[in-house]
């Protein structure tokens, strides 16, 4: 249920939304927005195209090794849309787009598309594939996770590196390492960051003290990011828990800095 009564913060944070959008260059299509509408092809009548004729077009741009096309089949056979579902052929595309495109210039539509690649093998390697002979090892998780991260600056693998600095199983807890990598998702419009960076600055973590004028910003802001997506419970929930205790000198706080555009003041 969305938080109601607080109107002042969440126009402010309305208003830094748009405000932070303006001034961070995005590109003009994610990888899945591309894939959706390679999807949609015409052929020359104006009708879509066959599935088989469709599959096979794939298959044959994807063996001349264009990434479009393997992300295409990779997430088809991934999710079983239009194909049988086969895990092995699913990491096998993905596999393709990393080996032949780890060093592809980090920016454009090809980018976006190996930096998601990597995300996935990563969490192939997470769970582990036993058809494909691919066991679970977090090493080439954290591998696959780093190298979307700092080559491509892909906000996903940020953010999971990010929470992975919370988990002593995952790469050690850090607080402050944690927070460096959500605000750089943030900062990208990754809602489910801005709503972690948000809750740990509000929160504090161990040796690492609660900043809660600003993580109550960063909450705020993340629930107007994840609205209509599946991860506005998340971020609500995170909201509400807040909100429920903060004071009124918090909330006018977050409030003044969502209004002045401050993001994050003091250093990590």
């Amino acid at each position: 249920m969305r938080i109601s009564g607080e109107f002042s913060l969440a126009c402010a944070a309305s208003g830094f939304l748009l405000a932070l959008a303006m001034a961070v260059p995005a590109h003009a299509q994610t990888a899945a927005d591309a894939a959706f509408d390679f999807a949609k092809t015409l052929d020359g009548n104006g009708s879509i195209v066959s599935s088989d004729t469709y599959l096979s077009a794939l298959e044959s741009d994807a063996a001349a090794g264009r990434p479009l096309a393997l992300w295409q089949l990779g997430t088809m056979y991934e999710t079983g849309e239009g194909v049988d579902k086969d895990p092995v052929k699913a990491f096998g595309y993905f596999a393709q787009i990393a080996n032949q495109h780890a060093d592809t210039a980090p920016k454009g539509l090809e980018a976006d598309i190996v930096a998601s690649s990597f995300v996935k093998l990563g969490e192939y390697f997470r769970i582990g594939v036993p058809e494909a002979g691919v066991s679970q090892n977090p090493a080439e998780y954290h591998r696959m996770l780093m190298h979307a991260a700092t080559y491509f600056g892909d906000a996903e693998a940020q953010y999971r590196i990010g929470m992975l600095y919370q988990q002593e199983e995952g790469l050690g807890v850090s607080p402050m390492l944690s927070a460096r990598w959500l605000l750089s998702a943030a900062h990208k419009g990754h809602c489910l960051a801005q709503a972690q960076l948000g809750n740990l600055l509000f929160n504090g973590m161990d040796s690492y003290d609660p900043r809660p004028a600003e993580g109550l910003m960063w909450l705020n802001f993340a629930q107007t990011t994840c609205l209509g997506t599946g991860d506005v419970a998340t971020a609500e929930h995170l909201l509400n828990s807040a909100m429920a205790v903060a004071t009124p000198e918090v909330r006018a706080a977050a409030v003044e800095m969502a209004n002045s555009g401050v993001v994050i003041s003091a250093e990590f």
